[in-house]
């Protein structure tokens, strides 16, 4: 197999996010400890997993930086915007996700991370009130100013390369809506109409990125990039396009765990899950707006693992519900609670229950760090649009929905994907399949 064409990965790398909070605070806090050699990157596959390459005599397990050209720590360039004008010190400090005693070594290098003003729009995310917004400018001029944003950035920390990634509130739920997004032609008018009904604040960073020659992440379940006009975008700019939302606590044991009941050909009467958390994204879930676009999220993940049209007898009709309670005794140290309904030979029901207590961000913290690092590197070897190989990553993965295409949400599956492209990238043969 001829080897993919893999730009190296000279000069710095700038990642831009968009939302100075818990989980961007303790990416970033992570990411410069481990610089200094004082913390580990725990949980970042990049860093730590390892892919079978070859076969016969061949064969041989290498990390992913072995495979292909992957950007160092080292090399990488920190910044933000946010609605709150806090520097990345304080709000580490104020999101209360790490110890001071992991924060203070890198506090002088935090301090110089403070966001730029923020595309804003309140009645996106109603229980928001920051001050450090842009004021009076159409969703055109934000786009405008985004992207202004990201060539300063880029000059003044002499990045040869720039990813943006949404580590920001989920938004109220924007449905699919045709005459605006469906054609890149008709969002630019929306968008220099003004339209602020089918035009999030997310899609200006994600337009902004893309114009400028920066791979956009959407790490929220918004339906940002979830469009066709952005993918035709993307497709003009030739830059990847990831999303969407982190696939942090329950929807990772979810798509782990779904796959034991298919492949045991066991029967699903109902799953129930929920959660309590309590910092902003549990705040800002708690309006049933923004909720009703993590609630599609979420459900969307079982229902592409365990089809009824394939097995009716064990999943005709089974019931899924999912819901999200504001708690702020928590904070960010999430607690995700499932009660599973199966049955098994002669239809004889039996449960299982899984209590995850987690933090939110010390899981979500390693998917950005490798999804700003992979999707670098799609750009690199020339790969465009929507990055299948990184749904492992993601709890709604992105998918063409206008032709019928079925998201791949089993983890084991997406497993594959991310090492056969990684083989792919690396000029070894993609030698697993997708049953």
């Amino acid at each position: 197999m001829n080897k993919t064409e893999v730009k190296p990965a000279s000069g710095k790398l700038g990642i831009l996010v968009v939302g100075l909070g818990a989980v961007s605070t303790t990416f970033m806090t992570g990411v410069l400890m481990a610089r200094k050699g004082l913390a580990k990157t725990i949980g970042s596959m990049v860093e730590y997993d390892k892919i079978r390459v070859g076969k016969g005599t061949d064969k041989k397990y290498l990390h992913y930086r072995d495979v292909v050209p992957i950007t160092e720590l080292k090399d990488i360039e920190l910044g933000a915007w946010d609605v709150y004008p806090a520097n990345a010190y304080q709000s580490a400090m104020y999101a209360e996700v790490l110890n001071e005693k992991d924060i203070n070594p890198v506090r002088d290098e935090l301090e110089k991370i403070v966001p730029m003003k923020g595309a804003f729009d309140k009645n996106f995310a109603k229980r928001l009130d920051g001050d450090n917004v842009m004021v009076g400018k159409t969703r055109w001029e934000m786009t405008e100013q985004l992207r202004k944003d990201i060539r300063q950035f880029k000059a003044e920390k002499g990045c040869e390369r720039v990813v943006v990634a949404w580590a920001a509130s989920t938004e109220i739920y924007v449905p699919y809506f045709a005459p605006v997004h469906d054609k890149l032609c008709d969002l630019e008018t929306a968008m220099q109409c003004d339209d602020k009904e089918h035009v999030a604040p997310s899609m200006c960073y994600a337009y902004a990125a893309l114009k400028e020659g920066c791979p956009f992440i959407m790490g929220a379940p918004n339906t940002t990039v979830d469009i066709p006009a952005m993918w035709e975008l993307a497709e003009n700019t030739k830059m990847p396009i990831a999303g969407k939302d982190f696939k942090t606590g329950q929807t990772l044991v979810k798509s782990g765990f779904a796959p034991i009941i298919g492949t045991r050909c066991l029967g699903l009467n109902g799953w129930f899950s929920t959660n309590i958390l309590g910092n902003r994204d549990g705040l800002v879930l708690d309006e049933p707006e923004n909720f009703r676009t993590k609630e599609v999220s979420k459900l969307s993940t079982l229902e592409s693992i365990l089809m009824p049209e394939n097995q009716p007898d064990l999943y005709k009709d089974y019931y899924h519900k999912v819901r999200i309670n504001y708690y702020p005794p928590r904070n960010d140290n999430k607690e995700g609670w499932d009660n599973i309904d199966i049955f098994g030979w002669m239809g004889y029901p039996m449960q299982v229950k899984i209590n995850f207590l987690c933090r939110d961000s010390i899981l979500a913290a390693p998917l950005l760090l490798d999804l700003c690092l992979l999707s670098d590197l799609a750009a690199r070897a020339g790969r465009y649009g929507i990055q299948r190989f990184l749904s492992f990553y993601l709890k709604s993965p992105m998918h063409d929905f206008k032709v019928g295409e079925i998201p791949v949400n089993h983890l084991f599956q997406q497993y594959t994907m991310l090492k056969n492209a990684l083989r792919e990238m690396g000029g070894y043969e993609p030698d697993e399949e997708l049953d």
